[in-house]
C-alpha cells in the first residue's frame, strides 16, 4: 500500500520510564529529538535516579517544549511493578491530550530518524494493528535471528499501542517479577487486535536485556522463571532450552533457562495471568511448535521471525 505523504501524521505521545541511565539516555533522546515526526509530547519520568539521569534531561526539557522531566521520589527497588508506576505517571499527564498513538520506550536504545514516522505509518495502513514496534539488535544478537517470539510479539524496549487498544487492554499490569510487556501485547492479541514487529527497521538496545543490575546467567534464570509464570507449556520450553544451548553461553544458557522454568514449577509460583490468557498462549505455542516440526521434518530452513500459528 502507498504512503500519501500530504497526510498529517497521526498524533502521538511517547512516555519513558527511566532510573540511574545515565549512561544511555542521551543517545535516546538524540534519536527522539531528530525524528522526521516529533510526538506532541514525551514524558521522561525520572524515577528516582541516584545519578545524572535528571540532569541531563533537564538540559534538553529547557530547549523542547514538547518535553517533559517528572521527578518521582527515590526508592530502594528496581522492578517491572515499580516501572508500570511510572509508566502511570507519564500516561496521566499526557491522557487529556489529542493523541491516537502511545508510546513506550526505554530509555537505554536509539534509532534511525524516520523510526517513528514509518511506525506510525504502519497504524496508517491498518486500522486493526493495536501494537507495533519493530526488531532490536543488541551486541552479538538480532531478534530476528536469535529469538522464536516471531512477528507476532513486540518487544518491550519500543512498544507502539493504538490509543483504542491500549485503554481497552487495561494498560499495563504491575507485575513485580517481570513480563509486563509481553502481557500487554499477547493480551491484545487475545482481544482481536493485530501485534506486529516489522523487520524493515530495527532499534540498537545498549544494556543486554533484563541484565539490569545482575548478571546475563542470573537473567537467564529469571527468564526460565517467567516463562512458566507467564503460562509456557512445558514441550514449548524444552525445546526454547533446547535451541538456547546452540547460543552464547554454549550449553549452559539452555540448561540455566530451563533451570529456572523448573524451579518456579516446584515453587509454584504466582502467576499474574488469566486462565484464558494462558489457554491463549499455549495454544500459539503449541501451533508454532508444529509449523517449526513440520519444517525441520521436511528440511525446511526455519525462518524463526516469520514462523507463525496457523
Amino acid at each position: 500500500m502507498q504512503i500519501d505523504k500530504t497526510l498529517n501524521p497521526i498524533p502521538y505521545v511517547l512516555i519513558t520510564p527511566a532510573r540511574n541511565e545515565e549512561r544511555f539516555i542521551e543517545k535516546l533522546i538524540e534519536s527522539v529529538i531528530h525524528q522526521t515526526v516529533l510526538p506532541e509530547k514525551w514524558v521522561i519520568v525520572n524515577d528516582g535516579s541516584t545519578d545524572a539521569t535528571a540532569s541531563i534531561v533537564s538540559r534538553y526539557v529547557e530547549k523542547y517544549d514538547w518535553m517533559e522531566l517528572l521527578n518521582l521520589s527515590p526508592r530502594r527497588d528496581r522492578s517491572f511493578a515499580a516501572k508500570v508506576h511510572a509508566f502511570n505517571a507519564g500516561f496521566a499527564r499526557v491522557k487529556n491530550l489529542e493523541f491516537e498513538v502511545v508510546g513506550n520506550l526505554d530509555s537505554d536504545l536509539s534509532f534511525e530518524a524516520d523510526y517513528l514516522e514509518f511506525l506510525l505509518n504502519k497504524f496508517r495502513e491498518d486500522a486493526s494493528l493495536g501494537v507495533a514496534g519493530t526488531i532490536f539488535r543488541e551486541e552479538g544478537y538480532s531478534s530476528a535471528t536469535d529469538s522464536f517470539e516471531g512477528q507476532n510479539h513486540v518487544a518491550g524496549g519500543c512498544q507502539l499501542f493504538r490509543r483504542r487498544c491500549f485503554e481497552r487492554i487495561g494498560g499495563y499490569v504491575p507485575n513485580k517479577a517481570g513480563g509486563i510487556d509481553w502481557i500487554a501485547v499477547t493480551t491484545a492479541r487475545m482481544m482481536g487486535w493485530t501485534t506486529r514487529s516489522f523487520r524493515e527497521k530495527y532499534f540498537f538496545h545498549y544494556r543486554s536485556l533484563g541484565t539490569a543490575e545482575r548478571s546475563l546467567l542470573a537473567s537467564t534464570f529469571s527468564y526460565g522463571e517467567k516463562d512458566y509464570y507467564l503460562g509456557g507449556h512445558p514441550l514449548w520450553e524444552l525445546f526454547r532450552a533446547a535451541y538456547r544451548t546452540t547460543k552464547k553461553p554454549y550449553v549452559v544458557g539452555g540448561l540455566v533457562l530451563y533451570s529456572g522454568y523448573l524451579s518456579a514449577f516446584l515453587r509454584r509460583m504466582d502467576r499474574p495471568v488469566s486462565d484464558e490468557l494462558m489457554r491463549f498462549h499455549r495454544k500459539e505455542q503449541m501451533r508454532k511448535l508444529r509449523a517449526i516440526l513440520k519444517s525441520l521434518i521436511t528440511f525446511k530452513k526455519v525462518d524463526s521471525f516469520e514462523v507463525k500459528p496457523t
